[in-house]
């Protein structure tokens, strides 16, 4: 018996160490499809103490992963405000060098945000205001959980947008306007990495 349970601790090591080295964290969800916010801590301190580094570039772009990773909402929201502003965003994290850290909103999350605005679409608000809304979601530099999640107190993580946001060892976020938690850690992308979110973060009151 002794002999079978140290067999099944390393087989848990060897398969949180697999996982996390490919740039990815469970995210469990409920029979209801919502996150189950105790699995998504327990991910997110997993990422940490078993991977206490930031992941090899992957192969795809940000842009790449968020297109064939199922972040619909966010895709759409970039390409809102490149047509309406003529940002370039797209460009940015499909074809550009610059590694960056983004907090990915769950098309869910774009969902509850609409239903809240009383809208059904990304285009029905100001391009101005998504534009400023998706730059709070990016920081500069590959940021891996270890470097975004505190062992205790706080981590204050400046955005493109130039304003602030804290995370604390659990991994929420307080965001100027409301607050997130960190469902998913660590997927590497070739010019950066991004943790999954499960609200849309608001850089105002």
């Amino acid at each position: 018996m002794k002999n079978k349970n140290i067999t099944l601790t390393v087989a848990k090591t060897v398969l949180v160490l697999f996982v996390t080295a490919f740039g990815f964290t469970s995210c469990s969800t409920d029979d209801n499809g919502s996150n189950d916010t105790a699995s998504s801590k327990l991910s997110i301190k997993e990422t940490f103490d078993a991977y206490n580094r930031a992941p090899a570039p992957g192969n795809s772009s940000i842009a790449g992963i968020a297109v064939n990773g199922g972040f619909n909402e966010l895709v759409n929201a970039l390409v809102y405000v490149d047509s309406e502003l003529n940002t370039g965003l797209v460009d940015l994290f499909a074809n550009g060098t610059d590694q960056y850290t983004v907090f990915a909103p769950t098309d869910q999350a774009f969902q509850n945000l609409y239903a809240a605005l009383n809208v059904s679409s990304i285009t029905e608000l100001p391009a101005p205001l998504v534009r400023d809304v998706l730059l709070y979601h990016v920081t500069e530099g590959r940021r891996a959980a270890n470097s975004v999640v505190p062992k205790r107190g706080t981590r204050e993580i400046t955005t493109l947008l130039g304003s602030q946001f804290s995370v604390t060892p659990s991994g929420s976020i307080n965001a100027i306007g409301n607050t997130a938690t960190i469902t998913a850690a660590n997927i590497s992308a070739s010019n950066g990495i991004i943790h999954v979110i499960d609200t849309v973060l608001l850089p105002i009151n």
